[in-house]
Order: structure tokens, then sequence, then C-alpha cells
């Protein structure tokens, strides 16, 4: 597994922390291998499969990690690309690269987490009667 228990906890952490900034959902999803050349291409199947398409406001984003390739990918759902400027994600993907070339990938997503939470907090603000849609765990189903 590419994650201790304390890590995975500490990324689920993160994720509980970012949305308690936002309103908007965090999902984290590993494989080893990204199937698909594109790793964004990839996360919007994941995305789909993951139901991340099925929130109130369409406001989730997921962090997509291929570890074994060394690919990622953060996507939002089109919620956020509405109200977003184009280049809204490069300070996210800037932060995960920079922990993810040294290997430390919990770092990274953490880290990187953290910074959507921070960023989307000016576009989708916590509600207090914010209902988390989406599970806070780590996926890692084998998707097909």
């Amino acid at each position: 597994m590419l994650f201790s228990e304390v890590e995975k906890e500490k990324i689920i952490a993160a994720i509980k922390q970012a949305e308690l900034n936002t309103s908007g959902e965090v999902k984290v999803h590993i494989e080893e291998r990204c199937p698909a050349e594109d790793p964004l291409e990839r996360a919007k199947q994941v995305f789909q499969y993951l139901h991340l398409d099925s929130t109130a406001q369409r406001n989730a984003v997921l962090f997509y990690l291929a570890h074994g390739d060394r690919k990622f990918a953060v996507l939002g759902d089109i919620g956020i690309d509405r109200v977003v400027p184009p280049n809204f994600w490069e300070s996210t993907r800037d932060t995960l690269r920079l922990y993810f070339a040294q290997g430390d990938y919990s770092g990274g997503l953490q880290m990187g987490i953290k910074e959507a939470g921070f960023q989307l907090k000016k576009y989708f603000p916590y509600q207090k009667n914010d209902v988390n849609e989406i599970s806070d765990d780590i996926s890692t189903d084998q998707i097909p």
C-alpha cells in the first residue's frame, strides 16, 4: 500500500479541514497505473464513476494519482469551472508536483488539498447548513 495508516488519516484530516472552509467537496482517488495516456482523461472517467458530478452545486474536486506511473490530475466539476479563472488549479498542481517529485505523495496531497480548500473558499464559502455529500475516505476502487 502506498500510504501508512497515519498518512491516510492525515490526508482524510486535510479533506475534512478543507471542507470546513468551503461548501465544495474534495475526493482523492489513488491507482497504481493510469490506464489512459492522459491522466486528466482518466480523472474524468473516475469523476463520473464515483458520481462526483452529483453534488448540489456541482462543486466537487477530484485529486487523481497514479503513483506507479507518476501521473496525477486535479479536476473540478462544472460548477467550479463556471466561476473560477482558467488558471485556477495551477497553484494546486504546482504544489502537488513539488512534493510528488520528491516522492512525498502524502505530503503533496495534504498540501494540495489545503490549497484547494483555501482557493475554493472564495467562490464556494462554507455554509452553516452544509451537508457532506461525498465520502471523505480515499478511493482505491478498481474502476473500469
